[in-house]
């Protein structure tokens, strides 16, 4: 019997060409790309050409907007308390659910510690967010959903 993966949340099964051009990647560029010499140069390059082609494939005006990180969990905690800590001069409200992922639990704990307020809304038994729930929590303070 063939196995079924089924653990996307832990990590992805990558496709062959995605290896080898990972495999390829590490072993042209030994260089940390915040280094100053001509290893971390070409680790840089090669970072800036990945990063203008990702901003291409989902264009983005500027490569700039592309920010790589380690993983989903920096990722989401970079996104949340970016946009919490950017917008705080507006208001300090945010808007959740109560089935999210552990890395967004956790950096809604973290902000409640810096005076944010969470508000959290239910879902149905399918799995959904119903509107209406969200629409009841939002606030003039609200800066994030």
């Amino acid at each position: 019997m063939k196995p079924i993966y089924l653990d996307y949340l832990s990590a992805n099964p990558l496709l062959p060409e995605v290896q080898e051009a990972m495999i390829e990647a590490i072993r042209k560029n030994l260089g940390n790309p915040s280094s100053q010499h001509q290893l971390g140069d070409q680790a840089a390059e090669a970072l800036e050409k990945a990063r203008g082609q990702v901003a291409c494939l989902l264009n983005c005006a500027n490569p700039k907007e592309i920010v790589f990180t380690s993983g989903g969990t920096e990722s989401i905690n970079q996104a949340i308390k970016g946009v919490a800590l950017a917008n705080q001069g507006k208001g300090n409200h945010l808007v959740t659910s109560n089935i999210e992922h552990n890395a967004v639990l956790r950096t809604l704990r973290r902000l409640r510690m810096m005076d944010f307020k969470v508000s959290s809304v239910s879902v149905d038994s399918s799995g959904r967010v119903d509107p209406a729930e969200v629409a009841k929590v939002i606030t003039p303070q609200t800066i994030l959903v």
